[in-house]
């Protein structure tokens, strides 16, 4: 029973970096229909950034992340107007290949800024744990999933209380009669690439203590990304937080219980389960009542 426990809580806490992880694809693939290949290099961006603040002035990578989200940001609202508002001009088809493009160039900076060597931050809280009886609690992975808890929450709350959250409702449902209201969907479409930008600031700053990580490795996370957003359900943001802890705990349950080796084929096994079963994801009608509401 105690191994069953152990096994739930650390994969619940690694669901949560999942989770935070996904987040800004989540916004980015719901309400624009905008499968964004640069969220893993994004990611990655982030960890980078966090790891020369830690390296050079011994800024907590928790700390960093709201110093890296204002850049991030930017960054992102650059590259909407440059790029994605451009091409989806064109064809909305083609932003898929321009963010695939988007991907290999900050993938290639990376490495020519930091090199191809792993990287990571090693904070004073990296190998310790809390300890409840029997029980042990990573405290690098708690930090990580109360962050994923904390920035699901403020973006919620951003959604569903304020002018810019109606907005992006309105646009996502309905373009043409968003126009009729007032609300001009290219321009909430900046703030969405904005927002879902600043968001990896997060999801790189855990990624930056609890991995290790190289230019490269943007591959492993976005098709993580992509698992939680599908699972979860396009635009959902309760939903990608639950489907990352349903991926967690599934991971974690197939390495203690059957094979280490299986766990890598649990996103793929999930994703064809549901794609056949609930192709919309698994928590999209939640997402929708919640917006009516």
């Amino acid at each position: 029973m105690t191994e069953l426990t152990q096994t739930l809580i650390f994969g619940a806490l690694v669901g949560g970096v999942y989770a935070l992880m996904a987040t800004g694809l989540t916004l980015t693939f719901g309400v624009m229909r905008i499968v964004n290949m640069a969220q893993g290099a994004f990611l990655i961006l982030s960890a980078y950034l966090c790891y020369s603040l830690w390296s050079h002035f011994g800024i907590d990578p928790i700390a960093c992340a709201f110093i890296v989200t204002a850049p991030m940001g930017l960054l992102g609202a650059v590259l909407y107007k440059l790029v994605i508002e451009r091409v989806q001009r064109i064809d909305h088809g083609l932003t898929i290949v321009a963010t695939f493009s988007l991907a290999l160039i900050a993938e290639a900076v990376v490495a020519l800024v930091w090199g191809p060597n792993q990287a990571s931050t090693k904070p004073h809280y990296f190998n310790a744990s809390f300890h409840i009886g029997s029980l042990v609690i990573p405290r690098a992975q708690l930090y990580a999933c109360l962050l994923a808890v904390g920035v699901t929450v403020a973006l919620q709350l951003v959604v569903r209380r304020t002018w810019l959250g109606y907005a992006i409702t309105a646009a996502s449902e309905n373009v043409e009669g968003a126009r009729l209201i007032g609300v001009e969907p290219a321009r909430v479409g900046l703030w969405i690439f904005a927002i879902a930008s600043a968001s990896t600031a997060f999801g790189g700053a855990a990624l930056s203590f609890l991995y290790e990580f190289t230019p490269d490795t943007q591959d492993v996370w976005i098709a993580i990304t992509l698992s939680v957003v599908i699972l979860g359900g396009l635009g959902s943001i309760p939903g990608a937080f639950a489907a990352g802890l349903l991926l967690g705990i599934t991971e974690a349950l197939t390495s203690t219980y059957v094979s280490v080796r299986w766990a890598t084929a649990v996103p793929t096994l999930m994703i064809l389960i549901v794609l056949t079963v609930r192709p919309q994801g698994l928590f999209t009608r939640m997402t929708r009542q919640d917006v009516v509401a």
